[in-house]
């Protein structure tokens, strides 16, 4: 509830309302405000949830007793595929990141992320790839070979319809989406901090979040390439996995699961983020170990990248390999325990209050537990070779998953709805919702434990009587709509207390983080003034900062200016560099996410010319996105300049949000690239058939000879920045130029080795892998080139030079970038082959 407003307080937040309001109407679809995009994802991410429970209940109800015949095996493999790719890829990451986008701000200090449109980007990438994957059930197209999609089942052999394709290509779309989100939300963290939030000082949710961000742009490029080359191999041939022309369908699970189990921790983090933030609120103490819980959750993702291969025990895996990933998955034990003895350390010297929240938590701990101790026991490869691909893994999974994520998940709304609504939930409803829900559960996979053990295997969609599964199939199913009614009433409990829920007092919980420092609901531009922040617990020991943000007695009180404005600080202090002008409500994030899906649509038909146009049309929209950028007219004119000895506005520096943007964009790059030379040297030493000529198809010194206008260019570019950081800019649009013509050749000296090098990326793996070698480095050097053009067009017009000159700086990275990987890939492809012999 939000305090009586003084004049002075009613004139700075009318003002701050103008610039920072939501249109209604149909014109609400353009808006790029974190707390409207953030409850839109959860709200999408619910909805996909409810399909993905119903396909779980039709799958229980089918197994409830022996030789059923309600869902035909058809059916039954595109519901199992359907529901594991539901919750997986349209619910868990996509709702965590939803929760983030909402809150991060608001728990830093800040008045929104640092790209805007970006985040409305992410969310309509979300939404139209989750549309188009849910379309296929209607269409009877459905994925039906697992969500992990092994081949050589997905292949175009065994699966000649259009069901892989919605699934590689609609996954493709949302992953687009994951990472554009984990972009915004690594560098908000890092940049846009309030005052004095040094990163000692910050919400353990916020390390939990920057942690969760990074394993996503790092993690799951690996997927987002393994789907390109299976979409590459189905549609037009090329054969990444097939044994026959040199591949290995091997290669697949690699990259998928480079991506899949980084993913659990993905998923997991951010709910330990959760756990993290209420157990100190309902102990009414700080949290035990605060820097020991930073550095697990470091720990935690650097471990996570390590221990693909356990999924992978079963399929013929060196013995050496399968010892050292089995102790690398008991060894990210470690760093959870500690999690977990720091929370029941809080729990043990404080002063636990029961409340509703806290109930959830409880449950988390209890099930979240035992799922770790079957965990040691898949870590285990004689144990994990008796259980793989029984219903033992299954009920794991879930008590990892749900106990992991949903519990916490189910926490923290019940916590934060009094900040989205102004009202408080039914503790009597929700008691009953989470008890359904506990006992519920454990019904259904405490006893599929039993069932695995039994020897009954996963994706089966019907058995014969009297192998002894029909009672725990029973029971489990009954579990799962005891479950089901659990969930359904905590979603009517969640419903009904925005109309009958009491209204909340500000801060109810006696909460210690910023967050609670807006009003309940909050404005759109979250504080009237951003404070000092020189604690880890503001609220405690500052409990009348919210009226002192609200009277704008902190910084950026200021908005005669009419611009979106937020502080941007230094990544490890916190001290204040400079400020952020931040972009308004846009319609290009909906109409470029179209363009795409447009594209994406296209491609499933098969109807290249649609694509490749949906393609370019999307491009140019992106060249006006990021047109309207720096000091063009919509972000900045003179009126809003600052006097000498202010603070500088992000354009005018050196280190703006955009360079690390770019830093954390070139981060997802290279391992998407490094992906790609995975798969490559793997080839090279695995694939039984593989077949590679004595000497590189690539001319060497053609390519030496495309090397030197590229070197030249970059060289050009960094001299520049150079001159531009001594306050010289002296020819920049002439020398801008110069460097797009240098790019333009090395283009044409790219094009002619693709054309007359003696490829066939039909016949060979080898020749497949080169092509997209050469494919990703034309598609670089014609961004390069484009970049550079559009710098020289806005010096032009007078938004970059030496008083405006970041966005060159950024320009920089991308031309550095992509010198290194020709140099890399020349080594790989041209150099290595040579120093190997051959085949």
């Amino acid at each position: 509830m939000n305090e009586p407003a003084s004049p002075g307080r009613d004139r700075l937040d009318a003002e701050l309302e103008r610039i920072w309001g939501n249109p209604r109407g149909w014109r609400a679809l353009s808006v790029v405000n974190h707390s409207v995009l953030g409850l839109r994802f959860m709200g999408t991410a619910l909805v996909f949830f409810l399909i993905g429970g119903i396909l779980a209940m039709l799958m229980r109800t089918q197994l409830a007793m022996p030789d059923q015949r309600l869902l035909d095996a058809e059916f039954y493999n595109q519901a199992f595929t359907m529901h594991g790719t539901v919750m997986m890829f349209l619910f868990a990451v996509p709702m965590l990141e939803g929760l983030a986008v909402y809150l991060i701000p608001k728990m830093i200090g800040a008045r929104d992320l640092v790209f805007p449109r970006l985040s409305a980007f992410g969310y309509w990438c979300y939404l139209f790839g989750g549309l188009i994957l849910i379309s296929s059930l209607f269409l009877g197209l459905a994925p039906n070979t697992g969500w992990f999609m092994y081949t050589p089942l997905s292949s175009t052999v065994h699966t000649p319809g259009s069901n892989s394709d919605f699934w590689l290509l609609g996954v493709t779309f949302i992953e687009i989406s994951a990472v554009s989100t984990a972009i915004e939300l690594v560098v908000s963290i890092l940049r846009s901090r309030t005052a004095g939030m040094s990163l000692d000082r910050m919400p353990l949710f916020a390390w939990y979040i920057l942690g969760m961000s990074l394993m996503i742009v790092a993690g799951f490029p690996p997927l987002i390439l393994g789907s390109i080359l299976l979409e590459l191999e189905r549609a037009a041939g090329l054969p990444f996995f097939d044994v026959a022309r040199g591949g290995d369908p091997v290669l697949w699970q690699h990259l998928f699961w480079l991506f899949g189990h980084p993913e659990v921790y993905i998923i997991f983090l951010p709910a330990a983020g959760i756990v993290s933030t209420l157990i100190p609120v309902f102990a009414q103490r700080p949290i035990v170990g605060y820097r020991w819980v930073v550095l697990s959750i470091i720990t935690t993702g650097f471990l996570s990248f390590s221990l693909w291969v356990h999924h992978m025990f079963t399929i013929g895996i060196p013995h050496l390999a399968q010892a050292f990933f089995s102790a690398a998955s008991m060894l990210v034990a470690i760093p959870t325990a500690i999690q977990v003895f720091a929370w029941l350390a809080t729990l043990w010297t404080g002063k636990p209050v029961l409340r509703l929240p806290m109930l959830w938590l409880i449950g988390f701990l209890v099930v979240f537990v035992a799922g770790g101790l079957t965990g040691v026991m898949l870590a285990l490869v004689p144990f994990n070779w008796q259980v793989h691909d029984t219903h033992f893994v299954v009920a794991h999974m879930h008590y990892v998953l749900v106990g992991g994520m949903f519990f916490p998940l189910v926490a923290g709304l019940y916590y934060w709805l009094p900040h989205v609504s102004g009202r408080m939930p039914s503790e009597q409803l929700g008691r009953w919702g989470f008890w359904l829900t506990f006992i519920g559960f454990n019904l259904t996979f405490l006893i599929m434990h039993w069932t695995g053990l039994l020897g009954m295997p996963r994706r089966v969609y019907t058995y014969e009587a009297g192998l002894g599964w029909d009672l725990p199939n029973l029971v489990s199913s009954i579990g799962g709509f005891v479950m089901a009614i659990g969930i359904a009433t905590v979603l009517l409990d969640i419903a009904l207390h925005f109309r009958f829920g009491r209204v909340a007092l500000r801060n109810p919980w006696h909460a210690d983080s910023l967050e609670w420092a807006t009003g309940t609901p909050p404005r759109a531009y979250n504080f009237a003034s951003q404070p000092d922040c020189t604690t880890r617990h503001p609220l405690w020991e500052h409990p009348d900062l919210p009226d002192g943000i609200a009277e704008g007695k902190h910084w950026l009180a200021n908005a005669g200016h009419g611009r979106r404005e937020t502080l941007g600080t230094d990544p490890v202090s916190g001290s204040v560099r400079e400020i952020m002008r931040l972009p308004g409500n846009s319609w290009l994030p909906l109409v470029i996410a179209l363009g795409l899906a447009v594209m994406f649509i296209a491609l499933l038909a098969r109807s290249y010319p649609i694509a490749a146009l949906a393609a370019l049309a999307s491009v140019a929209l992106m060249l006006r996105w990021s047109w309207v950028n720096g000091l063009h007219p919509a972000l900045y004119d003179e009126s809003g300049a600052f006097p000498a000895g202010a603070l500088p506005l992000h354009p005018h520096t050196f280190d703006g949000p955009g360079l690390w943007g770019m830093g954390v964009t070139l981060l997802a790059n290279a391992s998407l690239f490094l992906s790609l030379l995975f798969g490559w040297f793997y080839l090279w030493t695995v694939a039984p058939l593989w077949q590679a000529p004595a000497t590189s198809p690539l001319p060497a010194t053609t390519l030496l000879i495309a090397a030197l206008p590229l070197t030249a260019a970059t060289l050009w570019i960094r001299r520049i920045v150079t001159r531009l950081r001594n306050g010289t800019a002296a020819h920049l649009q002439v020398q801008l130029w110069g460097i797009a013509v240098l790019g333009v050749a090395y283009i044409a000296v790219l094009v002619q080795v693709l054309i007359a090098a003696p490829l066939s990326p039909t016949r060979t793996a080898h020749d497949a892998v080169i092509a997209v070698f050469l494919g990703y480095l034309l598609l670089h050097a014609a961004l390069a080139c484009v970049l550079a053009a559009l710098q020289a067009l806005r010096v032009r017009r007078g938004y970059v030079g030496h008083h405006a000159p970041y966005e060159t700086v950024i320009v920089e990275k991308w031309w550095s970038y992509t010198l290194l990987t020709f140099w890399l890939t020349y080594g790989c492809v041209v150099l290595f082959p040579a120093g190997w012999g051959g085949s």
